[in-house]
């Protein structure tokens, strides 16, 4: 029982999920970034090459 206590008690792997998390949400930003930007960017290209 108190191995289970000390085990629900313990907050070093919240730390890890909350950057892995961080992580997350930062790199779906930047992939969402690059979509749209790459888009518009294209779209700039076609209108110079035509």
């Amino acid at each position: 029982m108190d191995l289970i206590l000390k085990f629900a008690s313990d907050e070093a792997g919240a730390s890890a999920v909350e950057y892995a998390l961080l992580l997350t949400f930062i790199a779906l930003a930047i992939a969402g970034s690059v979509l749209t930007l790459g888009t518009i960017v294209r779209g700039l290209f076609e209108k110079v090459v035509f």
